[in-house]
Protein backbone atom coordinates (compact mmCIF):
# COMPACT_ATOMS: atom_id res chain seq x y z
CA UNK A 1 0.00 0.00 0.00
CA UNK A 2 1.19 3.53 -0.72
CA UNK A 3 2.55 5.51 1.90
CA UNK A 4 0.40 8.87 2.70
CA UNK A 5 2.38 11.86 4.29
CA UNK A 6 0.62 14.45 5.42
CA UNK A 7 2.83 17.62 6.17
CA UNK A 8 3.92 18.62 9.79
CA UNK A 9 6.51 21.74 9.20
CA UNK A 10 6.23 21.56 5.25
CA UNK A 11 4.19 24.80 5.23
CA UNK A 12 0.22 25.76 5.36
CA UNK A 13 -1.72 22.36 6.40
CA UNK A 14 -3.42 20.75 3.82
CA UNK A 15 -7.28 18.80 4.47
CA UNK A 16 -6.57 15.70 6.09
CA UNK A 17 -10.34 14.64 4.18
CA UNK A 18 -7.73 14.33 1.16
CA UNK A 19 -5.87 11.26 2.77
CA UNK A 20 -8.70 9.48 4.30
CA UNK A 21 -5.91 6.23 4.99
CA UNK A 22 -6.64 5.23 8.76
CA UNK A 23 -2.36 4.47 8.24
CA UNK A 24 -1.41 7.66 6.90
CA UNK A 25 2.20 8.65 7.98
CA UNK A 26 3.80 12.40 8.85
CA UNK A 27 5.85 13.93 7.16
CA UNK A 28 8.68 12.97 8.79
CA UNK A 29 8.17 9.69 8.64
CA UNK A 30 7.31 9.63 5.10
CA UNK A 31 10.22 11.28 4.14
CA UNK A 32 11.97 7.97 5.93
CA UNK A 33 10.38 5.92 3.87
CA UNK A 34 11.41 7.96 0.66
CA UNK A 35 14.74 7.66 1.35
CA UNK A 36 14.37 3.61 2.46
CA UNK A 37 13.22 3.21 -1.04
CA UNK A 38 15.90 5.77 -2.67
CA UNK A 39 19.19 5.18 -1.04
CA UNK A 40 21.91 3.13 -3.59
CA UNK A 41 18.88 3.33 -6.66
CA UNK A 42 19.98 5.69 -9.39
CA UNK A 43 17.13 8.37 -9.34
CA UNK A 44 15.37 9.64 -12.35
CA UNK A 45 13.07 12.60 -11.66
CA UNK A 46 10.13 14.37 -13.03
CA UNK A 47 8.86 17.83 -12.63
CA UNK A 48 6.13 19.70 -12.47
CA UNK A 49 4.49 23.25 -11.58
CA UNK A 50 5.14 22.97 -8.23
CA UNK A 51 9.14 23.23 -8.32
CA UNK A 52 8.98 26.48 -9.68
CA UNK A 53 5.82 28.00 -7.72
CA UNK A 54 8.08 29.97 -5.03
CA UNK A 55 10.22 30.89 -7.94
CA UNK A 56 7.29 33.03 -8.52
CA UNK A 57 6.01 31.19 -11.83
CA UNK A 58 2.34 30.38 -11.14
CA UNK A 59 0.25 26.72 -11.65
CA UNK A 60 -2.51 25.60 -13.87
CA UNK A 61 -3.21 23.33 -11.06
CA UNK A 62 -2.20 23.82 -8.31
CA UNK A 63 -4.21 24.36 -4.54
CA UNK A 64 -5.13 28.21 -4.82
CA UNK A 65 -4.56 28.56 -8.79
CA UNK A 66 -6.72 30.50 -10.98
CA UNK A 67 -8.89 29.22 -13.35
CA UNK A 68 -7.13 29.48 -16.67
CA UNK A 69 -7.61 29.20 -20.34
CA UNK A 70 -4.25 28.62 -22.11
CA UNK A 71 -5.16 28.96 -25.91
CA UNK A 72 -5.05 25.44 -27.80
CA UNK A 73 -2.57 24.48 -30.18
CA UNK A 74 -5.42 24.42 -32.77
CA UNK A 75 -7.05 27.80 -32.02
CA UNK A 76 -3.21 29.49 -32.30
CA UNK A 77 -2.83 28.14 -36.08
CA UNK A 78 -6.37 28.31 -37.06
CA UNK A 79 -5.99 32.46 -37.32
CA UNK A 80 -4.00 35.36 -37.56
CA UNK A 81 -6.29 37.03 -35.06
CA UNK A 82 -5.57 34.22 -32.61
CA UNK A 83 -1.69 34.62 -32.84
CA UNK A 84 -1.77 38.88 -32.88
CA UNK A 85 -3.56 37.68 -29.45
CA UNK A 86 -0.97 35.63 -28.27
CA UNK A 87 1.91 36.78 -29.35
CA UNK A 88 1.13 40.20 -27.78
CA UNK A 89 0.69 38.70 -24.20
CA UNK A 90 3.31 36.31 -24.27
CA UNK A 91 5.95 39.52 -25.59
CA UNK A 92 4.84 41.16 -22.35
CA UNK A 93 5.08 38.01 -20.58
CA UNK A 94 8.14 36.07 -21.43
CA UNK A 95 10.52 38.41 -19.57
CA UNK A 96 8.69 37.60 -16.44
CA UNK A 97 9.65 34.17 -17.10
CA UNK A 98 13.48 34.73 -18.00
CA UNK A 99 14.11 36.64 -14.89
CA UNK A 100 12.26 34.10 -12.85
CA UNK A 101 15.26 32.27 -10.28
CA UNK A 102 15.74 28.94 -9.23
CA UNK A 103 13.88 28.28 -6.03
CA UNK A 104 15.08 25.63 -3.29
CA UNK A 105 13.99 22.39 -4.97
CA UNK A 106 15.92 23.18 -8.29
CA UNK A 107 18.82 23.83 -6.27
CA UNK A 108 18.06 20.72 -3.93
CA UNK A 109 17.92 18.36 -7.60
CA UNK A 110 21.09 20.17 -9.17
CA UNK A 111 22.96 19.34 -5.71
CA UNK A 112 22.19 15.63 -5.71
CA UNK A 113 22.76 15.89 -9.51
CA UNK A 114 25.85 16.65 -9.07
CA UNK A 115 26.37 14.28 -6.00
CA UNK A 116 25.67 11.39 -8.43
CA UNK A 117 22.39 10.92 -6.37
CA UNK A 118 20.20 12.13 -9.58
CA UNK A 119 20.72 10.33 -13.17
CA UNK A 120 18.73 13.17 -14.53
CA UNK A 121 15.38 15.45 -14.50
CA UNK A 122 12.25 15.25 -17.05
CA UNK A 123 10.75 18.68 -16.63
CA UNK A 124 6.72 19.40 -17.81
CA UNK A 125 8.04 23.40 -16.96
CA UNK A 126 9.11 25.16 -20.01
CA UNK A 127 11.02 27.77 -17.69
CA UNK A 128 14.99 26.38 -17.67
CA UNK A 129 14.99 26.83 -14.02
CA UNK A 130 16.69 23.48 -13.70
CA UNK A 131 19.43 24.43 -16.06
CA UNK A 132 19.75 27.86 -14.18
CA UNK A 133 20.27 25.76 -10.63
CA UNK A 134 23.10 24.14 -12.58
CA UNK A 135 21.46 20.51 -13.67
CA UNK A 136 22.64 19.38 -16.59
CA UNK A 137 20.84 15.94 -17.83
CA UNK A 138 17.38 18.05 -18.44
CA UNK A 139 15.05 17.04 -20.76
CA UNK A 140 12.62 19.55 -21.29
CA UNK A 141 9.33 17.50 -22.73
CA UNK A 142 7.04 20.48 -22.84
CA UNK A 143 10.11 22.84 -25.08
CA UNK A 144 10.82 26.13 -23.26
CA UNK A 145 10.01 29.44 -23.73
CA UNK A 146 13.72 30.46 -24.90
CA UNK A 147 13.07 29.44 -28.36
CA UNK A 148 10.94 29.88 -31.06
CA UNK A 149 10.07 27.36 -34.43
CA UNK A 150 8.47 27.91 -37.63
CA UNK A 151 5.91 25.14 -38.07
CA UNK A 152 6.76 25.24 -41.68
CA UNK A 153 10.35 24.67 -42.42
CA UNK A 154 11.27 24.13 -38.47
CA UNK A 155 13.83 27.21 -38.15
CA UNK A 156 14.75 27.74 -34.91
CA UNK A 157 15.28 31.40 -33.63
CA UNK A 158 16.29 32.49 -30.19
CA UNK A 159 13.59 34.44 -28.59
CA UNK A 160 15.50 37.05 -27.35
CA UNK A 161 16.02 37.84 -31.47
CA UNK A 162 12.12 37.58 -32.06
CA UNK A 163 11.08 39.54 -29.31
CA UNK A 164 13.99 42.27 -30.78
CA UNK A 165 11.88 42.12 -34.21
CA UNK A 166 8.44 42.01 -32.73
CA UNK A 167 9.39 45.26 -30.71
CA UNK A 168 10.37 46.99 -33.93
CA UNK A 169 6.96 46.17 -35.30
CA UNK A 170 5.08 47.04 -32.26
CA UNK A 171 6.59 50.39 -30.94
CA UNK A 172 4.75 51.95 -27.98
CA UNK A 173 2.48 48.84 -27.90
CA UNK A 174 2.80 48.58 -24.25
CA UNK A 175 2.70 52.29 -23.35
CA UNK A 176 0.10 53.02 -20.86
CA UNK A 177 -0.18 49.73 -19.24
CA UNK A 178 -0.62 49.12 -15.31
CA UNK A 179 2.29 48.18 -13.59
CA UNK A 180 3.92 44.70 -13.97
CA UNK A 181 2.93 44.00 -10.55
CA UNK A 182 -0.54 44.88 -11.80
CA UNK A 183 -0.55 41.94 -14.58
CA UNK A 184 -1.26 38.12 -14.50
CA UNK A 185 1.23 35.57 -15.89
CA UNK A 186 0.42 32.61 -16.66
CA UNK A 187 3.54 29.41 -16.87
CA UNK A 188 3.60 29.71 -19.95
CA UNK A 189 4.79 33.31 -20.56
CA UNK A 190 1.32 34.10 -21.11
CA UNK A 191 0.02 37.64 -19.74
CA UNK A 192 -3.12 40.08 -19.17
CA UNK A 193 -3.05 42.37 -21.79
CA UNK A 194 -6.50 43.01 -22.60
CA UNK A 195 -6.39 45.11 -26.30
CA UNK A 196 -4.03 42.91 -28.43
CA UNK A 197 -5.62 43.47 -31.99
CA UNK A 198 -3.23 46.01 -33.30
CA UNK A 199 -0.36 43.72 -32.66
CA UNK A 200 1.93 42.99 -35.68
CA UNK A 201 3.13 39.68 -35.80
CA UNK A 202 6.60 38.44 -37.25
CA UNK A 203 7.16 35.96 -39.99
CA UNK A 204 9.64 33.10 -40.63
CA UNK A 205 12.38 34.99 -42.34
CA UNK A 206 13.14 31.70 -44.01
CA UNK A 207 10.20 30.76 -45.61
CA UNK A 208 7.25 33.25 -44.62
CA UNK A 209 5.84 30.48 -42.09
CA UNK A 210 4.01 30.78 -38.73
CA UNK A 211 6.42 30.81 -36.36
CA UNK A 212 5.62 29.54 -32.76
CA UNK A 213 6.96 29.37 -29.39
CA UNK A 214 8.73 26.16 -28.79
CA UNK A 215 6.88 25.08 -26.21
CA UNK A 216 4.00 22.22 -26.43
CA UNK A 217 0.78 24.13 -26.34
CA UNK A 218 -2.65 22.40 -24.69
CA UNK A 219 -3.60 19.93 -27.57
CA UNK A 220 -1.00 19.60 -29.09
CA UNK A 221 1.23 16.22 -28.53
CA UNK A 222 5.00 16.36 -26.86
CA UNK A 223 7.93 16.41 -29.26
CA UNK A 224 8.64 12.19 -29.68
CA UNK A 225 12.60 12.54 -29.22
CA UNK A 226 12.01 14.09 -26.27
CA UNK A 227 9.59 11.44 -25.05
CA UNK A 228 12.32 8.76 -26.10
CA UNK A 229 15.07 10.57 -24.15
CA UNK A 230 12.46 10.55 -20.84
CA UNK A 231 11.63 7.04 -21.06
CA UNK A 232 14.91 6.05 -21.20
CA UNK A 233 16.09 8.09 -18.53
CA UNK A 234 13.15 6.80 -16.12
CA UNK A 235 14.44 2.62 -17.84
CA UNK A 236 18.31 3.28 -16.83
CA UNK A 237 17.25 4.39 -13.45
CA UNK A 238 16.08 2.43 -10.27
CA UNK A 239 13.46 4.45 -8.70
CA UNK A 240 10.84 7.85 -10.08
CA UNK A 241 10.96 10.71 -7.93
CA UNK A 242 8.05 12.86 -8.86
CA UNK A 243 8.27 16.36 -7.54
CA UNK A 244 5.98 19.41 -7.63
CA UNK A 245 3.37 17.51 -10.86
CA UNK A 246 -0.49 17.19 -10.15
CA UNK A 247 0.18 13.98 -13.05
CA UNK A 248 -3.40 15.12 -14.48
CA UNK A 249 -2.47 14.20 -18.31
CA UNK A 250 -0.78 11.66 -19.62
CA UNK A 251 2.17 14.04 -20.56
CA UNK A 252 3.76 13.26 -16.87
CA UNK A 253 1.43 9.84 -16.00
CA UNK A 254 2.80 7.84 -18.59
CA UNK A 255 6.74 7.49 -16.65
CA UNK A 256 4.90 7.04 -13.52
CA UNK A 257 3.26 3.82 -15.18
CA UNK A 258 6.51 2.79 -16.99
CA UNK A 259 8.41 3.26 -13.52
CA UNK A 260 5.62 0.70 -11.93
CA UNK A 261 5.34 -1.80 -15.22
CA UNK A 262 9.19 -1.76 -14.56
CA UNK A 263 8.84 -2.90 -10.92
CA UNK A 264 10.61 0.36 -9.79
CA UNK A 265 9.28 2.81 -6.60
CA UNK A 266 7.84 5.44 -7.02
CA UNK A 267 7.89 8.46 -4.57
CA UNK A 268 5.70 11.35 -4.99
CA UNK A 269 5.86 14.50 -3.34
CA UNK A 270 3.69 17.06 -4.09
CA UNK A 271 0.63 19.66 -2.53
CA UNK A 272 -2.70 17.94 -2.77
CA UNK A 273 -3.59 14.65 -4.92
CA UNK A 274 -2.22 13.70 -8.09
CA UNK A 275 -3.61 11.71 -10.92
CA UNK A 276 -0.82 8.45 -9.76
CA UNK A 277 -1.21 8.51 -6.27
CA UNK A 278 -2.89 4.88 -6.30
CA UNK A 279 0.42 3.84 -7.95
CA UNK A 280 2.85 6.15 -5.75
CA UNK A 281 5.66 3.59 -3.26
CA UNK A 282 5.16 6.70 -0.89
CA UNK A 283 2.83 9.71 -1.43
CA UNK A 284 3.94 13.21 0.66
CA UNK A 285 2.04 16.07 0.40
CA UNK A 286 4.78 18.67 1.50
CA UNK A 287 6.62 21.47 0.69
CA UNK A 288 8.50 20.53 -2.14
CA UNK A 289 11.53 22.59 -1.92
CA UNK A 290 11.78 22.24 1.90
CA UNK A 291 11.66 17.98 1.25
CA UNK A 292 13.90 18.10 -1.29
CA UNK A 293 16.40 19.58 0.56
CA UNK A 294 15.75 17.39 3.55
CA UNK A 295 16.22 14.50 1.56
CA UNK A 296 18.69 15.75 -0.62
CA UNK A 297 20.44 16.18 2.58
CA UNK A 298 19.70 12.08 3.62
CA UNK A 299 21.27 10.76 0.46
CA UNK A 300 24.58 12.83 0.85
CA UNK A 301 23.50 15.24 -1.93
Amino acid sequence: MALRAIPVGYGAPVDESLFPDPDALDAEQGLAAAFELLVGRRIAVLTGAGVSTSSGIPDYRGPGAKPRTPMTYQEFMASVANRRHYWARNQYGWRFVARAQPSAAHLALAGMEASGRVDGIVTQNIDRLHQKAGSLAVVDLHGTYAWVVCMSCGSRFPREEVSRYLDELNPGFYDGMTSEADVEFAPDADATVEHTSGFRVWDCPVCQGILKPDVVFFGESADAQNVALARRMVNHAGALLVAGSSLTVNSGRRFVRQAVREDKPVVIVNHGVTGSDSLASVKVDASVGEFLTDLGRLLGG
